[in-house]
Order: C-alpha cells, then sequence, then structure tokens
C-alpha cells in the first residue's frame, strides 16, 4: 500500500510540474513564430488593431522593406475611400503616400485575411509580405498563412509589433496579455478543427 502511495504521489507530482511548465510556457509557445523582417514586396498590417500594428507597418516601410502596404480588417460598412480610415492616416501622418495603401474591406477573420492576401498578391505580381500583428496572434496566424498560401509559391514573414504589455515569460502576470493569450488558445483549437 505504502509502495501506491509512493507511486501515485510521485505520478501527481510529475503531472502536476507538466501541466505547469506548459502553462507557463503557453506565452513561448503562441509567440514562437515570429521572424526578423526580410525585403518583400508588401507589409500586411492585420486588423485588431488600436495602433501598435500601424506603427509597426509604418516603421518598416520607413526602413525600405516594402513599398506597398495593406491594411486588413476596414470594415466595409464604414468605410469610405474619399475619407481615409484612422490607420490610412496614421500611415500618411508618418509621410507615406495614400498611393502606396491598399485597403482590404472584405476580411473579417485571420483565415479571410489570408486568402484574400492570396489572392491581392497574384493580382499584383507580389511573391512575398511581411505580416504584422501581435506577438501572440504568431501561432494561429503562422498555421493559417501556410495553409493559405501551400502550393502558390508566394512567401510570408510574421513580424511581431513590441507592446509594453507583452513577456512571452510572464504572459500571465498583465490581465490584457492573459486574455490574449488565453483567447488565442481556444481560436487555435477552432482553426485546427474548422480550417487545418
Amino acid at each position: 500500500m505504502k509502495t501506491f502511495i509512493k507511486i501515485s504521489l510521485i505520478f501527481f507530482l510529475i503531472s502536476g510540474s507538466l501541466c505547469a511548465t506548459i502553462y507557463l510556457g503557453l506565452g513561448t509557445i503562441v509567440s514562437l513564430h515570429a521572424s526578423i523582417p526580410v525585403k518583400a514586396d508588401a507589409i500586411v498590417i492585420l486588423g485588431g488593431d488600436n495602433g501598435l500594428r500601424v506603427l509597426k507597418g509604418a516603421e518598416l516601410y520607413k526602413a525600405g522593406y516594402a513599398n506597398n502596404i495593406l491594411l486588413t480588417g476596414i470594415d466595409s460598412r464604414y468605410y469610405r475611400p474619399s475619407h481615409p480610415n484612422w490607420r490610412e492616416r496614421k500611415l500618411m501622418a508618418r509621410g507615406i503616400s495614400r498611393k502606396h495603401i491598399l485597403v482590404d474591406i472584405w476580411s473579417e477573420t485571420s483565415w479571410e485575411e489570408a486568402e484574400n492576401t492570396a489572392e491581392l498578391m497574384n493580382k499584383h505580381g507580389w511573391q512575398s509580405v511581411l505580416v504584422v500583428s501581435d506577438p501572440p496572434h504568431m501561432l494561429r496566424l503562422h498555421k493559417t498563412w501556410k495553409k493559405a498560401f501551400d502550393g502558390s509559391g508566394k512567401r510570408f514573414t510574421l513580424v511581431a509589433t513590441s507592446p509594453s504589455w507583452w513577456n512571452p515569460f510572464l504572459w500571465w502576470s498583465n490581465p490584457f496579455s492573459h486574455q490574449f493569450v488565453l483567447n488565442e488558445i481556444r481560436k487555435n483549437i477552432y482553426y485546427l478543427l474548422a480550417y487545418y
């Protein structure tokens, strides 16, 4: 009986440690696929932005990584080309000409952003894009864009913003990053079942 208790205790300690390690490592797992930027045909700034993605995209454009910017996730119901969206205005305020900014008003999900970008790349003859989003978004983006680009010969590089709230090792200590990571885990499971 004592041997059984010892074995059970060891099993629960190992299982508990493993679960805790996986849980604490979720921040690293979801942000793992962020890369350093490389020269590309366009910079895709994904929707759901509070301004950090636009700033990162502008920074990449100004550094000469690409000559075109594509903004996704802009609601078609409210978009008027004659009145630039706040994200367009933010880019133009940084000296980026409106003629180098394209707007995707059709994409409502990360999957649609990837598919519609692939179509737009064909239309413009682009071979590669930089995709800008927040660090916890990277795992799902990697899987999504890889699937959407499969067999096309097109390339994408994921570039993460640098939000003050993000720390991959202490993600659980900040309420915003904690919620973001948990939402991404749920979305990864959903995308696994729906798209991959």
